[in-house]
């Protein structure tokens, strides 16, 4: 009989199954996901510092981070100025999603 043995590191990352897991996420997108939820959170978590990192190209990566935001693992938050103009946006990345029915309720 074939026996595995893992040698883990002090150098890991716990994080939940439940992406990886979800049948509906790409490969892709639950690899970048499992990547995100692993570095630190002053980490440049732009598309560029995420492509920097990887292999794929800046659309490879905007697809699975679209991806990850339709699937509600990543929320974005629009910023506006004092005219309502769109300043920006800012991003919370979640190990679960983050459906309006699964979010806490105050009472």
């Amino acid at each position: 009989m074939t026996v595995f043995h893992v040698k883990k590191t002090t150098d890991y990352t716990v994080m939940s199954n439940h992406h990886l897991r979800n049948r509906e996420l790409s490969l892709k997108a639950k690899g970048l996901l499992s990547q995100m939820l692993s570095l630190p959170e002053k980490w440049d978590y732009t598309l560029q510092g995420l492509a920097y990192i990887n292999r794929e190209q800046l659309d490879a990566i905007r697809q699975a981070v679209h991806e990850l935001e339709r699937a509600e693992y990543i929320v974005r938050t629009r910023e506006r100025d004092s005219r309502g103009r769109l300043r920006g946006a800012e991003y919370t990345i979640y190990e679960q999603p983050q459906a309006p029915s699964a979010l806490p309720t105050l009472e």
